[in-house]
């Protein structure tokens, strides 16, 4: 009996240590997340007005042959995915996977018929252990990314819509709705097509024209909605990192009361049988 108790002690401070640390890594989340959720609402306008701005000019251009306003036959199809370099966020990372390789095996024959590009480790050690081929990768993020960390990768992808090597470009990432609540999404982001069909047309003067002003603007448009994305997908993961954490302090105490109220009975057991003892002693002395 006395073993079975030190067994169920060890297990209670080790429950206890465990809840600490869950409890601690549910507040970090939470502190990051609230940074990460005013970045990523704060690009929202800007990514919006930019969209405006670039509709209003395709569609004043009229017939624009920009490749990136083109649709086409589809021959290849790019993902962009974007993860996280840490686990601990209960179905993060595991969500948006999911989703992408099944879409993938849904729609294509063969490997030669997709490319896949990565931010995170997670979705990278993901698909390297199911041999699928990278055609970029960026790891090792800060929790408050910028711009320019991502804008290879971006850049990449759409540089590789343009020059033909893909016909269409989509964005795989969660979009954040609050802390307790992530979507994932798998977002077609080229070809640009509806800007053509863009509703009221401002009145620009462009100089030297809308055509060459598109050339600018069109592939920095579509390198945005990949960083708004993946501030979406910072939000996303401290949300669903700080209820993953919250999740585990309560199976923690729940846990931690069930072992007690166990180590209490058997403690008071243990006791009475020892009473029972002590007076059976006595009595046979008698």
């Amino acid at each position: 009996m006395a073993k079975g108790m030190r067994e169920i002690k060890r297990s209670i401070r080790s429950k206890q240590s465990t809840k600490q640390i869950t409890k601690a890594m549910e507040m970090v989340a939470a502190s990051k997340l609230r940074r990460a959720q005013e970045a990523a609402v704060a690009a929202r306008p800007y990514t919006d007005k930019l969209k405006e701005v670039v509709s209003s000019i395709a569609s004043s251009a009229g017939s624009s042959k920009h490749p990136m306003l083109l649709t086409r036959p589809i021959k290849r199809t790019a993902y962009l995915v974007i993860t996280s370099d840490r686990g601990l966020a209960g179905g993060y990372n595991a969500n948006i996977l999911r989703k992408v390789l099944l879409t993938i095996k849904e729609n294509h024959q063969s490997p030669d018929e997709y490319a896949v590009f990565v931010i995170g480790r997670k979705g990278r050690d993901f698909f390297s252990r199911r041999d699928i081929p990278l055609a970029g990768e960026v790891t090792g993020l800060s929790d408050s990314p910028k711009f320019s960390d991502i804008k290879e990768i971006a850049a990449q992808a759409v540089q590789g819509f343009e020059a033909g090597k893909y016909d269409e470009l989509y964005l795989a990432y969660n979009k954040f709705h609050n802390a307790i609540s992530q979507e994932p999404t798998l977002k077609r982001i080229l070809p640009l097509g509806e800007m053509q069909a863009g509703s009221d047309k401002a009145d620009y003067e462009y100089e030297p024209s809308a055509e060459e002003v598109l050339n600018v603007l069109l592939p920095k448009y579509a390198e945005t909605l990949v960083f708004s994305a993946l501030l979406e997908g910072k939000a996303s993961e401290f949300g669903a990192r700080m209820t993953a954490m919250g999740n585990a302090t309560k199976n923690a105490t729940k846990m931690i009361a069930d072992l007690t109220l166990t180590y209490n009975r058997a403690r008071q057991a243990a006791i009475t049988q020892e009473i029972a003892e002590i007076v059976g002693g006595a009595n046979a002395q008698q």
